[in-house]
């Protein structure tokens, strides 16, 4: 039993400190409000609370694990929209079997973010959004691509490249704290 138990040591890829906590909190806040906001006048009469849902899983990962492989800027915008063009092509081929629809839009996008380097795990949920997301979404089609899912992955962008570099402790994204090393080191 205390072998099954040690399984779940506590394994982060952030330190746990009081200000990452302050700064995931603040980065996650401004996207998802920001993101919310911006999508609420462009999106009416389709289920904004889907959009919000898969966006809500990558602030996870942009805010909260910056160092992450899966939350960098090439996993977070290709990642969705890879899966936002999946979801929808195939939405558009089987319409009326939402069941297997469903299970061929994720299991195909996490084939392809996979194949392209671009695994972002929200990315499941983008595509899965595209086929149960209602009429309003499905009145969008190929525009769901660009509004909500490339906006929103955007503002999500911009606002952890802002918030995520000004504590001096975290840095964003990571190809920056590579950049910075080779530009700016002392040696």
């Amino acid at each position: 039993m205390n072998k099954f138990l040690k399984q779940f040591k506590k394994i982060n890829s952030e330190p746990l400190k009081k200000a990452n906590i302050f700064w995931t909190w603040i980065g996650s806040f401004l996207g998802i409000l920001a993101v919310g906001y911006f999508h609420l006048d462009m999106l009416q009469g389709t289920d904004l609370s889907l959009i919000i849902g898969s966006f809500g899983a990558s602030a996870v990962l942009i805010y909260g694990a910056v160092n992450s492989p899966l939350s960098q800027p090439r996993n977070l915008v290709g990642g969705h929209l890879v899966s936002a063009f999946i979801g929808v092509s195939v939405y558009k081929i089987l319409p009326d079997h939402m069941i297997l629809s469903s299970a061929l839009a994720v299991s195909l996008s996490i084939i392809v973010m996979e194949l392209t380097l671009t695994l972002h795990p929200p990315g499941g949920a983008t595509a899965l959004i595209a086929i149960i997301g209602g009429e309003g979404i499905h009145d969008l089609g190929y525009m769901y691509i660009l509004a909500p899912v490339l906006t929103g992955c955007v503002i999500l962008l911009i606002i952890a490249i802002i918030v995520n570099n000004i504590p001096k402790h975290r840095h964003y994204p990571e190809s920056l704290i590579k950049f910075n090393k080779k530009w700016f080191s002392d040696e």
